[in-house]
C-alpha cells in the first residue's frame, strides 16, 4: 500500500487511479494521518483473477506437465553462480 499526500493526490488523481485498476491500494494522508483509501473494485479485480486462474489451466493443458527438476531448471537458467 502506498500513502499520498492529501494535496499531492489532488494533483496527481488520473495516475493514482491508473494504479488503483491495476490492482494497488493507495492511502491517503492529510498531516501525516491516514483520512482515506482508494482501493481496486472488488468484482473487477476477482474477475481479472479467475481470467488469469483459467488462461494457466489452459496453457497447462497444451504444454503438459513438467518435473520438479525442469521446473528447477527454469528457475536457474541465466543465474550467476
Amino acid at each position: 500500500m502506498r500513502d499520498i499526500q492529501a494535496s499531492d493526490a489532488k494533483t496527481h488523481l488520473p495516475q493514482i487511479l491508473d494504479a488503483v485498476e491495476r490492482g494497488e491500494t493507495v492511502r491517503i494522508t492529510r498531516h501525516g494521518r491516514a483520512i482515506a483509501r482508494i482501493v481496486p473494485e472488488s468484482d473487477r479485480r476477482q474477475a481479472e483473477i479467475q481470467k488469469a486462474v483459467a488462461n494457466i489451466k489452459a496453457l497447462r493443458l497444451r504444454t503438459g506437465k513438467i518435473t520438479v527438476a525442469e521446473l528447477l531448471s527454469a528457475r536457474d537458467e541465466g543465474r550467476r553462480d
